[in-house]
């Protein structure tokens, strides 16, 4: 996969949060859900690839666009057929944290993650348990520990009180025994309302002050949490968490065979060449959200890639009109 789409997908990501980013506060989820997936399906349909989106807004029936399955980019154009384009797997989120956006609180973003075809795995729209942490305690840690027991070997790696560390948990009530587990050991927890996959990039980050992200989420944002990974040399391990009936049946259809199996990132994100792509719709750890002025539009996006590995924070301003910008730092 040619490493200059990396700016295509920039873009990409930067459209679908400057989109959702006027419905900010406005309360309405739905509302916010539906402009920066309408963005980024029409940005996404000028970028020179064949791709398909293999974790998306749902089952064609569900999601009128982006749906699992669906392809994208130039060569879906008329004028393009015959044209060889690379074929790309696509993972999108175009707003991860939708509620977030809509009441105005940090952590929203428009989110995507790319590799060769068969990259990405296909991961079913069910929850998956996860434990996400940094380069230096990935090889210290394991799913089927205790919260103690990883907590423990944190902070060894760390060289750090199992008190300094700060572990973030997503405030769900099938959350209360694990947070009660991790509030045993002394260390602290931030709760969250949405956003574990913005969480889990920060534990990956030297200096976000989050250590790990451990509980339940979504399965889709898994992967996508995993291409990251890939990319910052951090971890997340993942387990599917067959709840409900039908659920292995679906799992099965997707081509898992084992639903008790444990993921890590390279078996999330398996490509050579990763792409992630974010940016901030409202203020985060890592980014900040996008903002409005009189001449156009301010972003703050972080573009990582596997080959080459590279990791870029990337400041842009849109500028509506040809016209002098007033640049503030």
């Amino acid at each position: 996969m040619d490493s200059d789409l990396s700016l295509d997908f920039l873009t990409v990501v930067e459209q679908a949060a400057i989109a959702c980013a006027h419905t900010m506060g406005q309360g309405d989820r739905h509302k916010s859900d539906q402009a920066a997936v309408e963005a980024m399906r029409r940005c996404m349909d000028s970028v020179p690839i064949d791709g398909t989106i293999v974790i998306g807004e749902g089952e064609r029936d569900e999601a009128p666009m982006l749906f699992i399955g669906e392809r994208v980019g130039l060569a879906t154009k008329s004028e393009w057929q015959g044209m060889v384009l690379p074929k790309i797997d696509i993972a999108v989120d175009p707003l991860e944290g939708t509620n977030l956006c809509a009441t105005g609180e940090p952590n929203a973003i428009a989110v995507l993650a790319a590799s060769e075809s068969g990259g990405l795995l296909h991961a079913p729209d069910m929850y998956m348990d996860k434990l996400v942490v940094g380069p230096s305690s990935k090889h210290a840690v394991s799913l089927d520990a205790t919260p103690a027991e990883n907590l423990r070997a944190i902070a060894r790696c760390l060289e750090r009180d199992v008190e300094d560390l700060v572990v973030v948990v997503l405030e769900r009530e099938r959350h209360q025994k694990l947070i009660a587990d991790i509030r045993a050991t002394g260390a602290r927890i931030r709760l969250i309302g949405d956003g574990d996959l913005s969480a889990g990039i920060a534990a990956a980050v030297v200096g976000s002050g989050v250590h790990a992200v451990m509980g339940t989420g979504g399965a889709p944002e898994g992967v996508l949490t995993a291409a990251a990974m890939r990319c910052l040399n951090g971890e997340i391990f993942g387990r599917l968490v067959v709840a409900k009936a039908g659920d292995e049946e679906r799992c099965k259809a997707m081509g898992i065979s084992d639903p008790k199996r444990i993921y890590t990132s390279k078996d999330l994100a398996s490509g050579e060449n990763i792409i992630f792509a974010a940016t901030g719709v409202t203020d985060g750890a890592l980014m900040k959200g996008v903002r409005f002025f009189g001449d156009g539009v301010r972003t703050s996006s972080l573009i990582m890639q596997s080959q080459p590995a590279r990791i870029r924070f990337i400041d842009t301003i849109h500028v509506e009109q040809a016209r002098m910008v007033r640049v503030r730092f």
